[in-house]
């Protein structure tokens, strides 16, 4: 197995507005989540691949309600920038705590590498409400998505992963070599990203797919990212500039061969950025157990 993908605070936080966004398009299957609110006591939710919390600070309100959160994630550098999320204050447990007029939202901190078994198979699954990630299936392969299957249905806790990329990528106005350029990303995208070698595009349908021959009811909405005019945040030029140096990049480390064309298509995009834009094609997953 190759190491994991490792994602800068910096390239979080700059799409996290993006993420955002694209998440009210999908806020039905939320809404769905509300109605599942426990009855006593708060909820308890796993975050697999936390980052920096982008998850929590779009979902924790909408959940409503006390909440307890494990947010798990591998690399610690991340773990520890929770600790300056506003509204918090640190518990002498090492715990973060943030009061709101729902209730508290408690955070406990986890380093725990999902690529390993023991790890994975260490986490509170049973005695979670909901199980939730976001940007993580894409990064997964075939036999790992079986495993989060299997392990989630030991579980019967709701599931919602969001902001699964399904290959869809579109460019305005249109260039010659976006085809080309899409075609090696996405090839790239397959790679092994630390769990195993990733389904990329496919990674969300073919795990609604493990959980409905489970028996579980599956829904899946777009969640869409739009960068470029009209988007939010308006000033959409360093995340369309950042795309196209990274998919430029992935491209390149495909097939080095290509390399002058793809850079040459990397220049292009670079000048268009002031006026152009960018849809890009995301899935989110929400799954609860069977009845």
């Amino acid at each position: 197995m190759k190491a994991a993908a490792r994602f800068s605070a910096d390239w979080l936080a700059l799409r996290e507005p993006f993420d955002a966004a694209a998440r009210e398009r999908s806020a039905a299957l939320v809404r769905r989540l509300q109605a599942r609110r426990p009855e006593d006591g708060p909820w308890r939710v796993i975050d697999l691949g936390c980052g920096t919390g982008a998850n929590l600070r779009w979902l924790a309100p909408r959940l409503g309600g006390p909440q307890q959160w494990l947010v798990v994630d591998r690399d610690a550098s991340l773990l520890r920038r929770w600790s300056a999320q506003p509204g918090f204050t640190r518990r002498p447990d090492g715990g973060l705590r943030r009061d709101t007029p729902g209730g508290p939202v408690e955070v406990r901190r986890q380093r725990a590498d999902l690529a390993i078994d023991t790890d994975l198979d260490a986490l509170p699954w049973r005695a979670a409400h909901l199980i939730t990630a976001s940007a993580l299936l894409d990064l997964a392969g075939a036999a790992w998505l079986q495993r989060l299957a299997a392990l989630a249905a030991t579980s019967r806790a709701a599931l919602l992963f969001a902001l699964n990329v399904d290959g869809r990528h579109r460019w305005t106005p249109a260039d010659a070599g976006d085809a080309r350029v899409a075609h090696l990303f996405a090839a790239h995208q397959r790679r092994d990203k630390g769990l195993g070698p990733a389904l990329g595009p496919q990674a969300a349908f073919v795990f609604a797919q493990h959980l409905r021959e489970r028996g579980w009811r599956v829904s899946l909405a777009r969640s869409d990212w739009w960068i470029g005019p009209g988007s939010s945040p308006a000033d959409s030029g360093p995340m369309q500039r950042a795309m196209v140096d990274g998919m430029a990049r992935a491209a390149i480390e495909q097939a080095p061969a290509g390399a002058a064309t793809v850079t040459a298509w990397q220049h292009r995009r670079l000048d268009a950025a002031a006026h152009g834009a960018l849809r890009v094609g995301h899935v989110d997953l929400l799954a609860l157990p069977p009845r």
